[in-house]
C-alpha cells in the first residue's frame, strides 16, 4: 500500500502525507456525529480518556475532546481499519500492533497551543518505536487555525524536546506545519517532537487522531474494556485483532 519512497520518507522525516483519504460528503457526515456527540455527552464529552486507569491523559482546557469513538458509531470504523493507514503503521512499528485510542480533538479559538512533546515517556534505541499516530483532518488545516506542527527527524533524537530545548510552547527553527485539505491523512511516528499550534480563528479546528502502540504496550483507552456487543458483532475479525478485543 506504500511505495518504497513513502516508507522511506516515513523512517527518514517520522511523518508522512497518505492524501484525502476521506472524500467531502464522508467529513460532513462525521462532522455531523461529532456535533451530536458533543451536545449528548456535554461536560462528560472526553471522560474516558479522562479517567482511564491505564493511561490518564490530563484534561485539556484549549480544546474540545471525546474519546471512545471506536464504540460510537459505525462511521468511525474506517479511522483505524483503512489499508493504507494500517500499512503506514507497520512501516513504523512493525506488524504486531494495535489500537491504543481513537479519539477527537477540537482546537478553540484563541487556544490549542500545546509544548512540543513526544507520546512516549522516554526515548527509545534503534528504532524500537512504541507509539504512531495518524490525523484526520475534519477541516482544513492551516497555518493560522492551530495546525498541529512537527519537527522532522527528532523521533531519532537522543533527547526529549523539554530536555533538549528551553521552552518547548516556541516554535522550533526546523518545524514543519501540517497544511491540508480536510479529508486529508497524516501518519506520523509518536516519537517526533509535535504539538498543536495557537487557532488564531474564530472557528474550532477539528480532527480525529487514531493512536497505535506496540502489542506489548498498555493501550490508552483499554478496548476489552469498553467494546460494546454492538460493536463486537459489527466489526469482523481483523478489526478485533486490531482492538486487541
Amino acid at each position: 500500500m506504500l511505495t518504497e519512497k513513502e516508507v522511506e520518507a516515513l523512517d527518514r522525516d517520522g511523518y508522512l502525507p497518505l492524501g484525502q483519504l476521506l472524500p467531502d460528503s464522508e467529513v460532513l457526515m462525521v462532522n455531523k456525529r461529532i456535533d451530536e456527540l458533543i451536545a449528548l455527552e456535554g461536560e462528560n464529552a472526553g471522560s474516558e480518556l479522562f479517567d482511564s486507569k491505564y493511561i490518564r491523559h490530563p484534561k485539556e482546557v484549549g480544546a474540545d475532546r471525546l474519546a471512545n469513538l471506536v464504540n460510537k458509531g459505525s462511521i468511525f470504523d474506517i479511522f483505524y481499519t483503512q489499508p493504507k493507514v494500517l500499512a503506514a503503521i507497520e512501516a513504523v512499528l512493525g506488524n504486531q500492533f494495535k489500537l491504543s485510542s481513537l479519539n477527537y480533538r477540537a482546537a478553540k479559538p484563541g487556544l490549542g497551543l500545546q509544548n512540543l512533546h513526544v507520546d512516549y515517556g522516554n526515548t527509545v534505541p534503534n528504532g524500537g518505536y512504541k507509539v504512531c499516530n495518524t490525523i484526520w483532518l475534519l477541516d482544513d488545516f492551516t497555518k493560522n487555525n492551530g495546525a498541529t506542527r512537527i519537527v522532522p527527524g527528532t523521533h531519532k533524537a537522543k533527547q526529549l524536546p523539554q530536555d533538549a530545548i528551553r521552552d518547548p510552547s516556541l516554535p522550533h527553527p526546523d518545524e514543519i506545519l501540517i497544511q491540508a485539505s480536510a479529508g486529508s491523512v497524516f501518519v506520523f511516528n509518536s516519537h517526533v517532537w509535535h504539538g498543536g499550534t495557537t487557532n488564531k480563528t474564530d472557528k474550532y479546528r477539528r480532527s480525529i487522531h487514531s493512536y497505535f502502540c506496540t502489542s506489548d504496550q498498555p493501550q490508552q483507552l483499554d478496548q476489552k474494556q469498553y467494546i460494546s456487543s454492538e460493536t463486537r458483532n459489527r466489526i469482523g475479525q481483523k478489526a478485533q485483532k486490531i482492538l486487541d478485543v
